[in-house]
């Protein structure tokens, strides 16, 4: 039986829908119009998104893939709407994010020439990315869309680049979609622990009195959140969290101490220091977890359980490191654990905390609106049950302190790369799986200033998602360094913004503005009820900073706290 002929761009479309793609986001150009006029064939199995700009659409697919588990397509032509993509790809990457990004490419006789808008993407994207392609052959194109996938998938996932030159996708040839796996060498971890690592890991548990789970987002990759709270509970070990690992353990459940790092909670770093064993779940102790490296947690032994073993010693030695799938091997080791309680730790913590409420903006009394009593009230008005995409600065620490996130894969933001710009586009990826939930939006004002050109996706899609810009005036994060290690020299972070009400109102969304507390549950409750997206600029406290801190390099425990309010002062004397 002959297999039916079909072009390049014909071709492309078969592959995503054979790999289960549902959904696009790009924007067309010169070297992907083939592409785009097949597109009319599919459009009745395909639904494609018109972004505004390729990054939009790049941080669209990531967003789709971190909310649904599936690998995001994002589409693009050559030249700069290839480039474009990059900074999408390298956040995609540094979260071990799943995307599949498909680009136009100048004809074949043109490579090399320096032709109109050809840039070589495919080698410009290698130090970013999982893996990247040039098909110079149309009977190759089949396979290496599912290899592709295959990679973006496999192990520890991230972002994988095809790029199609033009003529290939208007030549033709026999389709048929490859049959066998996909084996790639290299690529399969290990899934499973020795009995020998279990039973040194059961040892180490075992001999601890002042252990401290370390949640990473390898246990939302893995799905393991179960496990993860099975551990602590039968051993008696509290838990801290990275901001990728943010949802992972429920933030109601009593061994959640909170975010760790250089804004975690004041127990959960002097937790670390302190412990005497760490047991570190899908987290790659990176300089913002970690602080000075030479002098962290020095008095305890390390478990690291880690899908991908480059990251395992890479920048703390470890004395067990145990390479797998984190939900498979916690498996293994719950049925060898003995129940423990480690009681006298769990009071030492408990004590921590009391230490730092007296601390804590949200347990005092102002005259002026701070962020932090947004994100809380946020918090209480969606009764914790939103989506919170979140984007980066002050506002992204804020919400991890601030919004309790119960279950996993509720709070999605760049952590890795931290990209300004990331979550209005995200959300909006989103959005096409989690119709199930709210989906929040929170952004700064230099933030929301990146992508906000993205508006028009939204109401074009009319996407169900709800943006706060939290609007101190400056680029807070920058402020907050500037004032603390640079003499309070301000340069070039006061930012000016548009008013956003009116912006709202010519992209076609409803706004709202909010200057004081008691108007956040009225101004929620009102966007909320918007069928579509709709806007709420919160004017807070400018000069504000986001405490506790640790300064980079510094040890984890020197924290930089904020002062104790003068309610407070007479309880301490």
């Amino acid at each position: 039986m002959n297999n039916k002929k079909l072009t390049g761009a014909e071709i492309i479309w078969e592959c995503l829908i054979k790999e289960g793609v549902d959904v696009v986001f790009g924007y067309p150009g010169g070297a992907i119009l083939p592409a785009y006029d097949a597109l009319t064939k599919y459009s009745d199995k395909v639904h494609h998104v018109l972004t505004r700009h390729e990054q939009g659409a790049t941080h669209m697919a990531d967003g789709y893939s971190r909310a649904s588990g599936k690998v995001g397509v994002a589409i693009a032509t050559s030249g700069p709407g290839a480039a474009n993509m990059v900074t999408g790809i390298a956040t995609a990457m540094m979260d071990s994010v799943p995307i599949v990004c498909i680009t136009g490419q100048v004809p074949r006789p043109a490579i090399g020439t320096d032709a109109f808008q050809e840039t070589d993407i495919a080698g410009a994207v290698i130090p970013v990315s999982k893996h990247s392609y040039l098909v110079m052959e149309i009977e190759r194109l089949a396979e290496t869309i599912k290899e592709g996938f295959a990679i973006a998938r496999s192990g520890r996932p991230g972002p994988v680049l095809i790029d199609i030159p033009k003529d290939i996708q208007s030549s033709s040839t026999e389709f048929k979609y490859p049959a066998k796996p996909v084996m790639i060498p290299g690529v399969e971890p290990e899934i499973t622990a020795s009995e020998d690592e279990l039973d040194t890991a059961i040892d180490m548990i075992a001999d601890s009195k002042q252990p401290v789970i370390l949640a990473g987002h390898g246990i939302l990759l893995s799905g393991a959140s179960n496990e993860v709270v099975k551990l602590a509970e039968m051993a008696g070990v509290p838990i801290g969290w990275t901001l990728l690992g943010s949802g992972a353990i429920p933030s109601s459940h009593p061994l959640n101490m909170g975010m760790m790092g250089m804004h975690g909670e004041y127990a959960v770093n002097n937790a670390i220091q302190e412990a005497d064993l760490l047991i570190a779940c899908g987290m790659r102790f990176d300089d913002r977890v970690t602080g000075n490296t030479q002098t962290y947690s020095t008095g305890s032994k390390k478990i690291h359980f880690d899908i991908d073993p480059a990251e395992i010693n890479k920048n703390i030695k470890v004395d067990l490191g145990i390479c797998g799938d984190l939900k498979t091997i916690l498996k293994q080791l719950l049925p060898k654990l003995n129940k423990k309680n480690n009681e006298s730790w769990i009071k030492t913590i408990t004590k921590w905390q009391k230490e730092s409420n007296q601390r804590n903006i949200i347990n005092t009394e102002t005259e002026v609106l701070y962020g932090a009593q947004v994100i809380s009230d946020l918090w209480h008005e969606t009764n914790g049950d939103a989506i919170i995409v979140s984007d980066v600065g002050q506002h992204q620490m804020l919400e991890a302190q601030y919004y309790k996130h119960d279950e996993p894969n509720t709070l999605l933001t760049s952590g890795g790369l931290g990209t300004m710009g990331f979550s209005l586009p995200a959300a909006i990826g989103a959005s096409f799986f989690r119709k199930d939930k709210d989906i929040w939006v929170i952004v700064g004002d230099g933030s929301i200033q990146m992508t906000i050109t993205e508006l028009a996706t939204a109401v074009q899609e009319q996407s169900n998602i709800k943006i706060a810009i939290i609007n101190n005036g400056y680029l807070g994060m920058v402020r907050q360094w500037q004032q603390l290690f640079y003499d309070e020299r301000y340069n070039e972070t006061p930012i000016s913004s548009p008013d956003y009400l009116k912006i709202a109102e010519a992209y076609g969304l409803k706004g709202f503005r909010v200057t004081s507390r008691d108007e956040i549950p009225s101004a929620v409750k009102s966007a909320t009820q918007v069928n579509g997206p709709a806007l709420v600029e919160f004017v807070v406290e400018q000069h504000d900073m986001v405490y506790p801190m640790v300064p980079a390099g510094a040890d984890l425990n020197e924290m930089i706290s904020r002062p104790v309010h003068e309610q407070f002062k007479e309880s301490e004397m």
